[in-house]
């Protein structure tokens, strides 16, 4: 008898240390948790009075650190809320089943464990029955072909995270032509359902993933919703308050965001945050195109001590440059105005290496962005002049013309593309238009360029091409078009006599006024 009561008391002790105040999770049927404090009142009377049926409804399973959890009863909530009461033990548990006699146990061990199972997977199927299945941005952006019929799926069933809508209708919005985006968005603006989506996106705004959260933002702002509205400044107000939980994804993400918007008070405090960011985190950063990416959005006004230590970055990640890399890194280094001669010259000598087959826009970025740099490499210009010149049939007339523009920027003279372009010009000079001929000019003659065979050809063409559109060149324009002549010794008689006119100096003097006083 003193056995049996021993046993009991010391399984009362033990089962005592496992009630501390509980915690009830509602469950939502967005799959997010709130919860709320519940204080239990436990007494030994209630216990001994009710011992068995708590043994069998609390009791799932005893372990070190566990979360045991307790059912709120048959009474389940059927509108999309379920509550579950979680205890949290805090103490080392004995391995002892509890029972009034070690002999005879209250529940085997395959009892329980059934028991437990059986509960555990009702508790799981009805959880859930009440989360609604996500869709994505990519599955939408596929099956419609308009930014309403994106609305309309959202009307019949909104579904979580409502990022994915803002973003499948960005994606469908960038394969249409500007007139039709143009209509498109108006009819989104004007879609009954198109308030109730912001809504949702700004109730959310605290909940969704960081990344779903910028993807939001980022398609919304490409969408054209005027920045000043409650929607974007409510999303720019959070991503500034959640901005510690940006990684290396996000970081790619963000600075996409941010060179997109335009600046206001909130674009510039994150822009702050951004950098103060990316100043810890910059070491952490394992991806050149995400380095690339922060660098390019980082800003011209960024402290120089933050550029430095990005310049040492690259340079440290150098070996895992791509020849696509190599090729942006120009027009990054542009964007944040620093002039790393390292980077450039180490850049330099992959794009002239590979060259061939490198993309017009590509080349033309390049020599902006050296410009932009004050950076002067001649094999670099070398390498870029003779490509053209060696490829030249598939170069579009005024395609050469810009990469002319440019050379001449530097001082340089490709000797043998200029011979080249000089005799397609004249050779269908009906394809250019004044702007391109006032252009060629001033080039050739900034560079004092002259080929024996084809020169005096040539500036006749370009003079006759001239003359024929006289009405239609302004008066700065003419002057600009004989200085150039000049310069090359040809003296078209029609185009000087036009520019000695009344009318013409009258022209030029008052808006040499007008250059003056607008510099002073």
């Amino acid at each position: 008898m003193n056995n049996r009561t021993g046993s009991f008391l010391w399984n009362l002790r033990q089962f005592s240390s496992l009630v501390p105040s509980g915690r009830t999770v509602r469950l939502y049927p967005l799959g997010f948790c709130r919860r709320q404090i519940v204080y239990l009142n436990w007494n030994q009377r209630s216990l001994l009075n009710n011992f068995g049926n708590r043994m069998q409804s609390s009791i799932r399973c005893l372990f070190q650190n566990a979360l045991i959890f307790k059912s709120g009863g048959d009474d389940f909530q059927t509108k999309g809320i379920s509550t579950a009461t979680v205890f949290t033990v805090d103490r080392p548990l004995c391995s002892r089943r509890l029972s009034f006699d070690s002999n005879h146990p209250l529940a085997a061990d395959n009892g329980l464990k059934k028991n437990f199972q059986h509960k555990a997977s009702k508790e799981d199927v009805l959880t859930k029955g009440t989360k609604p299945a996500r869709i994505s941005c990519s599955t939408l952006s596929q099956e419609c072909n308009s930014l309403s019929d994106v609305l309309d799926i959202f009307s019949k069933a909104p579904r979580f995270p409502s990022s994915n809508y803002f973003s499948a209708m960005w994606i469908v919005a960038k394969r249409m032509s500007s007139d039709q985006k143009r209509f498109e968005k108006q009819l989104m603006f004007n879609h009954p359902v198109f308030s109730q989506l912001c809504e949702q996106a700004m109730r959310e705004a605290k909940i969704m993933h960081y990344d779903d959260l910028l993807f939001s933002l980022h398609a919304i702002v490409k969408l054209g919703i005027p920045q000043n509205t409650l929607l974007v400044q409510t999303l720019l107000r959070v991503v500034q308050e959640r901005i510690n939980e940006c990684d290396e994804k996000c970081l790619s993400v963000l600075s996409t965001v941010l060179e997109a918007m335009e600046p206001c008070k909130n674009v510039d405090v994150l822009r702050a945050g951004f950098r103060m960011l990316v100043d810890q985190q910059v070491w952490k950063i394992e991806r050149v195109f995400t380095l690339q990416t922060v660098m390019k959005c980082i800003g011209k006004d960024a402290p120089v001590g933050l550029k430095r230590k990005l310049e040492m970055k690259a340079l440290k990640e150098l070996d895992q440059f791509s020849v696509l890399n190599s090729q942006h890194m120009f027009k990054v280094l542009a964007a944040m105005n620093h002039r790393s001669i390292i980077l450039l010259n180490e850049c330099s000598k992959t794009v002239t290496s590979n060259i061939h087959g490198c993309p017009f826009k590509i080349l033309i970025s390049i020599l902006q962005s050296c410009r932009d740099l004050r950076y002067f490499n001649i094999d670099l210009l070398k390498g870029i002049a003779d490509y053209v010149t060696t490829t030249f049939d598939i170069w579009k007339l005024k395609q050469v013309l810009f990469l002319l523009i440019l050379f001449e920027s530097f001082g340089f003279r490709p000797v043998g593309l200029m011979d080249l372009f000089m005799k397609k010009a004249a050779d269908e000079s009906g394809s250019l238009n004044v702007k391109n001929l006032v252009c060629i000019l001033y080039v050739y003659s900034s560079l004092n360029h002259v080929y024996k065979c084809q020169t005096h050809r040539f500036l006749e063409i370009m003079a006759s091409a001239l003359t024929g559109s006289l009405h239609h060149i302004s008066s700065e324009n003419l002057l600009n078009v004989v200085c150039s002549f000049c310069l090359l010794n040809h003296f078209p008689l029609a185009l000087i006599n036009q520019l000695f006119q009344k009318d013409t100096i009258s022209d030029l003097l008052t808006s040499g006024r007008i250059s003056v006083q607008g510099g002073d």
